[in-house]
């Protein structure tokens, strides 16, 4: 029992030090590695993989936070969206059908993916006009990047299309209970324009918020398992803190082409359960 949960826990340092760099929440490896590796039952893994996004959103969005890299104005403004979304989904989950949804979104993940090559020169920030809606809620800003050693200051473009995939990336969670990290990262680089360091930091905090709101959920219906997640946790926790580290001194460039190859295994993913189901 002690090496099992040694185990997991090394698995889950490893999680949250992607999760972390990504801005993915860990939960893309937690679970395939839970359920995989150790037959943990899909139920628990899915509990634990809940745990694991906080733990990430903990170690990481404070360093984030305290090195102004996060956003929180553009964070809490799409959480918004989120939120609407994913109670949307919750709402509407016997009208639509999940495998359309899947394949709609897949397809989107792969139009980022591509967006995301097109962009070479991933550690400058675009010289975009400041969109009217983020000049009015502010939601530019700037940030110390340690790899380039250099204050980089941003505008927020396309505010809009950001909130509408944000919407969307709720409704897919509340409908088919997926983690939308991938979704946050896309609309914040690929629709707003911020940086990707931006917009991994912001992901990580504001996945921390989703996930502590639907962790009671989980837990009432018994599917998070102390014997899992406390070693998850603890190693995600690690692994997140470790990580916020690791980021900061990457370049944006480097992120970039960690994060392309993720998005598209999502992607594929996604649209291989939809034409399944």
């Amino acid at each position: 029992m002690v090496m099992y949960s040694l185990e997991i826990l090394l698995i889950s340092i490893l999680a949250g030090i992607v999760g972390s760099v990504l801005g993915l929440g860990g939960g893309i490896i937690v679970t395939p590695a839970l359920t995989l590796l150790f037959g943990v039952s899909i139920e628990h893994a899915i509990g634990a993989s809940i745990i694991s996004v906080i733990a990430t959103s903990s170690g990481s969005a404070i360093a984030y936070i305290r090195d102004r890299i996060t956003n929180l104005r553009v964070g809490m403004f799409l959480e918004i969206a989120t939120t609407v979304g994913a109670i949307t989904g919750a709402f509407i989950g016997g009208l639509i059908a999940p495998n359309l949804l899947y394949i709609i979104f897949g397809l989107l993940l792969v139009y980022s993916a591509v967006n995301m090559i097109k962009r070479k020169k991933g550690g400058q920030q675009e010289q975009i006009a400041m969109h009217p809606a983020a000049a009015k809620l502010r939601l530019g800003g700037s940030y110390y990047d340690k790899a380039a050693q250099e204050q980089i200051s941003y505008n927020v473009g396309n505010v809009y299309g950001g909130f509408g995939v944000m919407y969307g990336a709720g409704v897919v969670s509340g409908l088919l209970g997926i983690g939308s990290g991938s979704f946050k990262v896309m609309a914040m680089d690929v629709f707003m324009k911020l940086p990707l360091k931006v917009s991994t930091a912001t992901s990580n905090f504001m996945m921390g918020v989703t996930a502590a709101a639907s962790a009671g959920v989980y837990l009432l219906r018994g599917d998070i398992d102390p014997h899992i997640a406390g070693p998850v946790a603890l190693g995600v926790l690690a692994g997140a803190t470790i990580g916020a580290q690791i980021m900061q001194r990457m370049k944006s460039k480097t992120i970039r082409m960690l994060f392309i190859p993720v998005l598209l295994y999502v992607a594929f993913q996604m649209i291989y359960e939809g034409v399944a189901l």
